[in-house]
């Protein structure tokens, strides 16, 4: 068993060290709290994918609506001194 380079000694050690500094009553909060973390992490990043698709859709559609355009004012001032 090898899971991201430990293998089944390294993961034991880590088990009982993180047993000693949170305690056994703590443990599972902690890893419900980092699970939670991950989960909103890749909703975030799901999120952020369909954004991107969204907008490259929108960006490859002409606009449907044409600009107007205005006929110019004429510039004569009315305050001559």
């Amino acid at each position: 068993m090898n899971v991201l380079g430990f293998g089944l000694p390294e993961l034991i050690i880590i088990a009982l060290v993180l047993l000693l500094f949170f305690g056994s009553a703590r443990l599972p909060g902690l890893f419900r709290s980092i699970g939670t973390s991950i989960k909103e992490l890749k909703q975030g990043l799901q999120v952020d994918e369909d954004d991107k698709k969204s907008k490259t859709d929108t960006d490859a559609t002409p606009p449907t609506e044409t600009p107007t355009v205005t006929e110019p004012r004429d510039r004569t001032d009315t305050n001559n001194s």
